[in-house]
């Protein structure tokens, strides 16, 4: 099944989303943001049973990731282009906003699901940001392990599923 291409409305609500953490939270790197996008979803979806951003997300070795996001912050902005850059330091990639954060694609606790896991996580690093997903009984680690992919990506034979 082919996955349909974001809405003008998705692409707006992503970009600014991601506008919004970059203000809030310091030195947000891919991998902090991906995870921070992660929980907000997961947050949305069992605080107000509604998707955050509605975007399918990936069962990697690093975590659970936004595939076209990951790919689109490794290279030069495509999807993200006029809402956010890359700033390479000490090799590793961090992310800037570059235009002013707009609310009209958030409701109310869209914005307060931003707000209150910014609040939570957005002091963590990268790698505790990561082994929170991973612990157990979270909704990777019951994922991978279900999908048979736990062993495999605990001994770093594989960083993404094979599809």
């Amino acid at each position: 099944m082919k996955k349909a291409a974001l809405t003008y409305s998705d692409k707006a609500k992503l970009g600014n989303a991601i506008v919004y953490i970059a203000e809030k939270v310091e030195d947000l790197s891919k991998t902090k943001l991906l995870k921070l996008l992660f929980f907000m979803e997961e947050y949305s979806v069992c605080r107000f049973q509604t998707p955050f951003l509605g975007m399918q997300y990936e069962i990697w070795q690093a975590g659970p990731v936004i595939k076209d996001v990951f790919v689109d912050l490794s290279e030069t902005p495509v999807l993200l282009e006029g809402y956010v850059e890359k700033v390479n330091k000490e090799g590793n990639t961090y992310i800037r906003s570059i235009k002013n954060f707009s609310d009209e694609e958030f409701s109310d606790n869209d914005m307060l699901v931003m707000d209150e896991i910014i609040s939570k996580y957005g002091n963590k690093t990268a790698t505790e940001l990561v082994k929170l997903t991973h612990k157990e009984g979270s909704l990777w680690y019951n994922t991978a392990k279900r999908n048979g992919l736990l062993e495999a990506f605990e001994q770093k034979k594989l960083i993404t599923p094979i599809v």
